[in-house]
């Protein structure tokens, strides 16, 4: 029978433990959904009296910081350390995990996940138990990476591995399809579910830059498949080569795409 998960969450909250320390000099991406996240809050006349922040490590409440019509912000994250982040501040928060939300059905005005919900092995389900929390009348807010995501690495280590070993194992996490975004809160019992992307485009000045950037962000890979016999030694180089080769501009820099996609959503 097949394995139905995908990712090694034990691995992750490691790689999240990992980054804490040193987070915030690799926050940018988190910050710039927060930011699109906050934005949209505050396009909603109304008060959310209570509200969940799924994984935002902090910087949700930081930003909002008694805007958008927040007055309680519980905080929850898969790691612990990364409660060190400056932006916790004094809101109620605790070390839980996604895929198994600890709380009461009608429980909260406002659920928001933000940069988390890539990896969850049971994306549905994780909506499921999001609706289930929400109170009659709330909103579901949430922003994570598209299926355009790191489209330049996931092709050049595919490259590299194909001439190394001519064939090809699951290296880079998959995303969600902006296509399948709304049939998914549908799914969950969402009403008035409304999907956007856009395409945030960072420039690097070299391939190995993005994946110390990924490493301080926590978000390194923990998929379960994968030739792990494989040496980093000849793979990672050769990549890298491959993607400086295509994806070099003018200035000397290499792009790395991030597709955010925003997901809104409300309990009928």
């Amino acid at each position: 029978m097949p394995n139905p998960y995908i990712f090694d969450r034990h691995r992750h909250r490691l790689h999240k433990n990992r980054a804490a320390e040193n987070f915030a000099e690799h926050d940018f991406l988190l910050r710039e959904m927060t930011g699109r996240l906050a934005e949209r809050l505050e396009c909603v006349k109304r008060s959310f009296p209570l509200a969940l922040d799924v994984g935002s490590r902090g910087i949700l409440g930081e930003i909002l910081a008694g805007r958008g019509g927040v007055q309680t912000l519980v905080q929850m994250d898969l790691s612990q350390p990364i409660f060190r982040h400056p932006g916790v501040g004094r809101d109620p928060r605790l070390v839980a995990d996604e895929e198994f939300l600890p709380f009461a059905e009608n429980s909260f005005d406002l659920v928001m996940a933000c940069g988390n919900l890539h990896w969850v092995n049971d994306l549905p389900g994780a909506l499921i138990q999001m609706f289930r929390a929400l109170k009659p009348d709330g909103m579901f807010l949430a922003i994570l990476p598209g299926a355009q995501t790191l489209k330049e690495l996931r092709a050049a280590m595919e490259q590299a591995e194909m001439e190394i070993s001519g064939g090809v194992s699951p290296r880079v996490s998959p995303f969600v399809d902006v296509r399948d975004s709304g049939a998914l809160l549908q799914r969950a019992g969402f009403a008035l579910p409304v999907i956007d992307s856009e395409i945030l485009t960072v420039r690097y000045e070299h391939p190995f830059s993005l994946l110390k950037d990924l490493r301080g962000m926590g978000e390194t890979s923990a998929l379960l498949q994968g030739k792990k016999g494989m040496a980093a030694k000849a793979l990672i180089p050769l990549a890298m080569e491959k993607y400086g080769a295509a994806h070099t501009g003018d200035d000397g820099r290499v792009a790395a795409t991030f597709e955010l996609v925003t997901l809104t959503g409300w309990k009928p």
